[in-house]
């Protein structure tokens, strides 16, 4: 088994090192190495240009809803939350951002829900809520258009494990529930399971932010071979916020931990070594399991590296699958098949895992993944806003009549009415 793992033709680490060249760079590289087209369901999204296809109204907000947040703790950048951030800073710059609300066809009002951090950088969204809503209620009273809609047409960005029910820890989220005063809007949201009260219809799923300057440091030579047939850093258990570790990841990972420690087909383990990507450019499959939410960044790293993605997470709603082919260029396996990871891996032909890695050797396919700075062609930003100009024209249930109303203010916990 080992000996079919090593003699399997891999594609090398140069097609994660055409994603940070230039674009110009790209097509010159590209014109000798023929990569196969990549479609997605809603036809070829990945290369649709939305400016010009809508407009987009920023509102001005006093800096303690954002940029006063940041300026306390810069670490908000650095997270896998910080898509929030990096939004707004895109569309503070961006060819679809209108002056004239007049204009526009989406407002988007920039709140940082995820910069309130503990000591050890994990974001803890208790004040979310109140900080939402005391930045609608001020969008409201200074702007005649939130109140014409109630925010049918507007976006906000809820990065956070459960999106805009603002509660890290699964049960507590789904009894909150979605903040009241946003089921009318869009969101924005890297939470994404079918059928799942946190997930909110029409929401546009993306993926967690993954630095890719700090991806682009780490990349190793062209003809590195993969040699590691299956990749995986992360936790298994975690005892501290679930004790009797059976709800953490649904089992799934410690399913991972306890069927594959010894086997040596697996590298896997708790450690996160100075060479995580490195290892994965030296890997055929990277198992992307669900934590406490679906997925996390380790699925956009598996993408950028070339790295065939194993997801384990049931259910679960992809970022921009509408743009792009995950099924073509991933593996699924249900949670409950986990004990069976091997033989699943070791089955697929290898005609299947080369035309797997081809697409994932796409630079299109990874540029979709990251939210880069300056922001480049066909990037995350781009494909939210794709995702937005597919929703227009607003259908005519948007705008009210004169004096209806749908939301109730003061609907939702007691906690969150509370002033900001």
């Amino acid at each position: 088994m080992r000996r079919w793992v090593l003699a399997i033709a891999i594609l090398s680490a140069a097609s994660a090192a055409a994603l940070f060249l230039g674009a110009e760079a790209q097509a010159v590289q590209q014109q000798g190495h023929q990569t196969e087209r990549i479609s997605g369901s809603a036809g070829d999204v990945l290369e649709d240009n939305p400016v010009g296809r809508l407009k987009v109204y920023v509102y001005d907000l006093p800096s303690k809803y954002n940029k006063k947040l940041l300026k306390k703790d810069p670490r908000c950048l650095n997270h896998m939350f910080a898509a929030e951030i990096f939004m707004h800073r895109f569309l503070l710059s961006s060819a679809v951002r209108t002056f004239n609300p007049e204009e526009a066809d989406w407002f988007y009002t920039p709140v940082y829900t995820t910069c309130d951090l503990t000591p050890s950088g994990l974001p803890l969204p208790f004040k979310s809520p109140r900080m939402m809503r005391s930045a609608i209620e001020l969008i409201a009273t200074n702007w005649p258009y939130w109140n014409r809609s109630e925010g049918a047409d507007h976006f906000f960005v809820t990065p956070h494990d459960f999106g805009a029910c603002f509660h890290y820890q699964e049960e507590k989220a789904i009894g909150r529930g979605i903040l009241p005063l946003l089921q009318r809007a869009t969101l924005v949201q890297t939470f994404g399971q079918k059928n799942h009260v946190c997930l909110k219809d029409g929401s546009i799923t993306i993926p967690p932010f993954a630095p890719p300057q700090k991806m682009q440091a780490h990349l190793i030579p062209a003809d590195t071979p993969r040699s590691i047939f299956v990749y995986f850093r992360g936790l298994f258990y975690d005892t501290s916020n679930d004790p009797e570790g059976g709800y953490y990841a649904r089992g799934a990972r410690a399913s991972v931990w306890e069927n594959f420690k010894n086997n040596p087909l697996f590298d896997i383990s708790t450690d996160h070594p100075p060479t995580y990507y490195e290892d994965m450019q030296r890997s055929v499959f990277c198992l992307c399991p669900l934590g406490w939410a679906p997925w996390s960044p380790r699925l956009v790293e598996a993408v950028v590296f070339g790295c065939i993605p194993v997801i384990i997470a049931d259910d679960i709603v992809l970022p921009f699958a509408d743009a792009i082919p995950w099924e073509e260029i991933g593996v699924f396996v249900a949670e409950e098949d986990v004990p069976k990871l091997d033989s699943i891996l070791t089955s697929i032909p290898t005609d299947v895992i080369l035309r797997k890695q081809r697409l994932l050797a796409n630079p299109s396919m990874k540029q979709a993944m990251l939210f880069p700075q300056p922001a480049q062609a066909g990037d995350a930003f781009h494909q939210i806003l794709n995702g937005l100009a597919r929703k227009l024209p607003h259908g005519d249930n948007v705008f009210l009549k004169p004096g209806e109303r749908v939301l109730n203010w003061t609907a939702g916990p007691p906690g969150d009415l509370k002033p900001w």
